[in-house]
């Protein structure tokens, strides 16, 4: 896991080393286990592994290159959160795998598993991308692996389903008023 040691002893990713070394001796003084006002043993660790890695010049040259990385992570990680047509591209795909696996059960009740591959073939879903959805459907208790390892729809997943496809009731079969 990525710690960000710009964070930790609250610097600038600019900073000189002079400012690490005196941000280091203010935190290194204050979070020492022998302060018995402020001290924290953990959060001192963390400090002299940041201070230890910022100070030499190849060390951080190199952490550098991994903050960067991280930076682009977030950033992704923003952008794609702040864009609603992949939530509802997810919501299609969910609702795809449910109606695939629904059709399957209804069709053969003693038979009803689709495999990974069949399901990410009949979805038009990469298999990186439909484990996520694979997972949430499971996890929601909409789907599980049966006894040969495919999946099937459940009980919840098909009340699931069915509110989803509400069908309109008002609607007549045969008008007799004409």
């Amino acid at each position: 896991m990525f710690i960000d040691y710009y964070e930790t002893l609250e610097i600038s990713p600019n900073a000189n080393s002079e400012t690490i070394e005196r941000i280091f001796r203010h935190f290194a003084m204050r979070y020492h286990p022998d302060n018995q006002n402020t001290g924290d043993e953990a959060r001192f660790s963390e400090i002299v592994e940041a201070h230890n890695t910022l100070r030499d010049p190849v060390k951080r040259a190199q952490y550098d290159i991994q903050y960067k990385d991280h930076l682009n992570l977030r950033r992704e990680l923003t952008e794609e959160a702040g864009n609603t047509k992949g939530i509802e591209r997810d919501v299609v795909i969910q609702a795809k795998v449910l109606s695939l696996l629904y059709v399957k059960r209804r069709q053969d009740v003693n038979n009803p598993g689709i495999g990974d591959t069949e399901l990410e073939r009949l979805s038009d879903c990469p298999r990186e991308h439909l484990e996520f959805h694979l997972w949430y459907l499971k996890a929601k208790g909409w789907i599980a692996r049966i006894e040969n390892g495919m999946f099937a729809i459940t009980v919840d997943g098909i009340d699931r389903a069915n509110s989803e496809h509400r069908r309109d009731t008002s609607t007549r079969l045969l008008d007799h008023t004409s």
